[in-house]
């Protein structure tokens, strides 16, 4: 057994059992794929893949259990190469962001141009998708953090720490009747719902407080961003209902904003990474940053408060 048929079950599993990828990406050809494969199998004595013909369709149970164990490999050897670039001060790494569009526009400027002043020359991804898709992107190791509101539920092979809680707002143009009198569930029933798309942005909280109350929240346009809901209030399709953390003064002057927070539980938005995962430095210094952030999001949010 050596690491390179390792590294084949590894890339079998990420490409759907295809040997001709697996090929290409370890740059030999596929006959050597499947002999590595026939000698791995013959040295442990049981098939680890299920055949049709020719044809790899899926792992035996063998199969499975190996390639957990094949994670743990392949996160030791990325452990490795970090701690190696972390005792030799290498700043030459990347760090990998996976995140809503949410959190990429109005909470990470300010911790990542903090980082980049004194990580100058580490590179930065910033991958945007729904929150299930941020948490499949850590397991797959193809980011090192992710930040989000929804999804990050209890989960064995991740830490999942708080960044800082904010409550949704109600925006309409100024002349609108909710501008005059008590804001209630019941009120805002009455006029057409724009917020967030489901599994986006605190929107499990909302179809929470009006199940409560006995209602159906009936949303007549749902969109993962806040900008998209702003542009839709402003053309008076609705009313908008997003993340307070999400306001601009500086170009939301034309619209009235009323706090939901005596209606809509808090919403917390969570940072996490993989338990295993060694983290070098400079991510370190960055969620040092990205909490300082959070801290000064939680003052922004208590000053808007109307």
């Amino acid at each position: 057994m050596n690491l390179n048929q390792l590294e084949i079950l590894q890339y079998l599993q990420e490409t759907g059992y295809n040997v001709t990828k697996v090929a290409e990406r370890m740059n030999i050809v596929q006959s050597a794929v499947s002999r590595q494969l026939l000698m791995l199998e013959d040295e442990l004595g049981s098939p680890l893949f299920k055949r049709h013909g020719k044809r790899l369709i899926g792992s035996t149970a063998l199969g499975n259990s190996i390639l957990e164990q094949v994670a743990t490999i392949r996160q030791a050897k990325r452990n490795i190469r970090m701690l190696a670039d972390d005792y030799l001060e290498n700043r030459n790494g990347t760090l990998n962001i996976a995140t809503t569009h949410t959190q990429a526009k109005y909470l990470l400027p300010k911790p990542i141009t903090q980082f980049k002043k004194k990580y100058p020359d580490i590179k930065i991804y910033i991958e945007q998708s729904s929150p299930d898709n941020l948490i499949h992107l850590l397991h797959e190791q193809k980011a090192d953090i992710a930040i989000c509101t929804e999804k990050l539920d209890d989960d064995p092979k991740l830490v999942i720490k708080p960044c800082y809680q904010w409550h949704h707002v109600v925006i309409v143009p100024h002349s609108h009747p909710l501008t005059h009198g008590e804001i209630t569930l019941e009120r805002l029933a009455n006029f057409p719902i724009l917020t967030y798309s489901r599994g986006f942005t605190g929107r499990s909280n909302l179809e929470k407080a009006f199940a409560a109350a006995g209602m159906e929240l009936d949303v007549t346009l749902a969109a993962a961003d806040s900008d998209v809901i702003k542009t839709y209030v402003r053309l008076g399709l609705g009313i908008g209902l997003i993340a307070e953390t999400s306001l601009e003064p500086g170009t939301d002057y034309d619209l009235s904003i009323l706090s939901l927070e005596h209606l809509i539980p808090h919403s917390t938005t969570k940072f996490a990474y993989l338990k295993d995962s060694y983290l070098p430095a400079y991510t370190h210094y960055f969620i040092d940053q990205l909490l300082a952030a959070s801290r000064n999001n939680a003052l922004f949010s208590s000053d808007n408060k109307c």
